[in-house]
């Protein structure tokens, strides 16, 4: 049982993958560390759990990724999700730093599987975690517990105290009791506020009602909240999530990404009114999925519904909760309580507006357009005319918020006048819309918390041993 009367050289905030990557860099570093998880241990990780993968430069074939991802590359896809809204400098830093991460994680404990192939075209830019990332969450805590971390569960951070830039005592609540605990340097990586419905409120209004939060329940932005409270400075839009097209059946917490649909880019999509309203085949699904789940909370009632044929339905991974299935468009609209007559007047249009004589690729962007519609399908598109037919329903799956605290290169928190804060850093999605102001590449949360993670741990045992 750790002793909450001493200080320690390092207090991390949070029992995800950026909180652990910090620990045990601190702790290898000769620190004692003192790691407090708000969630009991039976649902330790926060939505790093739920994770299968990580995106890594590298510039030749490795043991579990294909070909080369260079910098420029790697660069360039994140430009393109984010419009621009990213900090390139920090960007390019975890970028460049992504491509060492290998051989640190399999030294506690992590292990991957060989190159992926199929529909996620991912093989030569993520590498996956073998048993996922509730292996990965476990095997972290193994060599935190092994390297002497210590480690409180069903432990919530209710207030940093900070003077003049510098956390004098951090006050707690563990197993419902409170307490406060000191430490020479803290580093926060208790992630962002989705699952704080009240707080999403404000930004969203009663659409919140309608979301689906796929991740941990734990990640009520408390320290967060408390840290912009007191002066750090912000980054990043309170209005902008990462959220995917989430099957609308899903639980209201974590559902993890079992419950996310990849149907989109082979299907028409529609609102409940029966309209399509954006382009499903804009780009690959790894660069493009995240969008979908603000398109559909901007979409009345924050629902929409895949629809796709028999050729379509082998094309992308199984679903959790079987499709809706009728022989005719018709009936398979009435399953989905959609008006059948308007389903067949959009997906008419649609099959009138396909170019024939086209070759369809579902492994690249194949240039299969649709012409006189709007929007118009740029890739994928074919006639949707092949019985049967099936069909999801849609709602936003609600991973994590882009609010942020700002940090420098050393995950130094930043206060509002830019300086950074004496003996505080931050790693994960705590910070991440300092790179990722919108948008989302597959795998980069986890490559932001584990760069980040390691960063602050370092600089953290570094400042404390000073």
């Amino acid at each position: 049982m750790p002793d909450r009367t001493k200080t320690y050289d390092v207090l991390v905030a949070g029992g995800g993958n950026a909180a652990l990557c910090a620990a045990i860099t601190a702790r290898q570093a000769g620190a004692s560390v003192l790691l407090v998880e708000s969630a009991p241990k039976a649902f330790r990780g926060g939505n790093s759990r739920h994770t299968r993968n990580l995106r890594a430069m590298h510039d030749q074939p490795n043991e579990v990724l294909t070909d080369a991802y260079k910098e420029d590359e790697y660069w360039d896809d994140l430009l393109r999700v984010t419009g621009g809204n990213t900090n390139e400098a920090l960007a390019r830093m975890t970028i460049r730093a992504s491509s060492g991460v290998f051989g640190w994680m399999k030294q506690s404990g992590v292990r991957f599987q060989p190159s992926l192939t199929g529909t996620l075209n991912l093989g030569r830019t993520n590498a996956f975690f073998l048993g996922g990332g509730k292996a990965l969450v476990n095997a972290y805590y193994l060599t935190a517990e092994r390297l002497g971390v210590e480690i409180l569960y069903d432990t919530e951070v209710v207030n940093m105290n900070m003077e003049d830039g510098f956390i004098r005592s951090v006050d707690i609540t563990y197993k419902g009791f409170p307490e406060t605990v000191r430490a020479k340097c803290v580093v926060a990586s208790s992630g962002g506020f989705q699952a704080n419905l009240e707080w999403m409120r404000e930004y969203w209004g009663d659409a919140v009602d309608n979301f689906v939060i796929r991740g941990t329940p734990y990640n009520r932005g408390r320290v967060l909240k408390n840290l912009l409270s007191q002066g750090v400075a912000t980054i990043g839009d309170p209005t902008q999530f990462h959220a995917v097209a989430l099957d609308a059946r899903a639980p209201k917490f974590d559902g993890g990404i079992t419950t996310r649909l990849d149907s989109v880019p082979y299907s028409v999509v529609v609102n409940r009114n029966g309209d399509r309203f954006y382009d499903e085949g804009e780009d690959v699904w790894p660069k493009r999925y995240a969008i979908w789940g603000r398109l559909i909370a901007q979409q009345p009632g924050q629902i929409a519904y895949s629809i796709c044929d028999s050729k379509a339905f082998p094309l992308f991974m199984p679903s959790v909760f079987p499709a809706f299935k009728a022989d005719t468009l018709e009936e398979l609209a009435v399953k989905m309580k959609l008006d059948p007559a308007k389903v067949r007047e959009t997906v008419n249009s649609f099959n009138k507006a396909v170019k024939p004589g086209q070759v369809f690729d579902n492994l690249k962007l194949d240039g299969n357009a649709t012409q006189g519609l709007t929007p118009n399908k740029t890739n994928w598109a074919r006639a949707v005319d092949r019985g049967p037919f099936y069909g999801y329903p849609l709602r936003p799956g609600i991973t994590f918020t882009y609010l942020s605290v700002k940090v420098n290169e050393k995950a130094q928190v930043l206060m509002d006048n830019d300086q950074p804060a004496g003996n505080l850093f931050a790693s994960g999605e705590i910070m991440s819309g300092n790179i990722l102001g919108k948008g989302y590449l597959a795998g980069f949360g986890m490559t932001i918390g584990t760069v980040f993670g390691r960063i602050a741990g370092q600089e953290a045992a570094r400042r404390a041993r000073n």
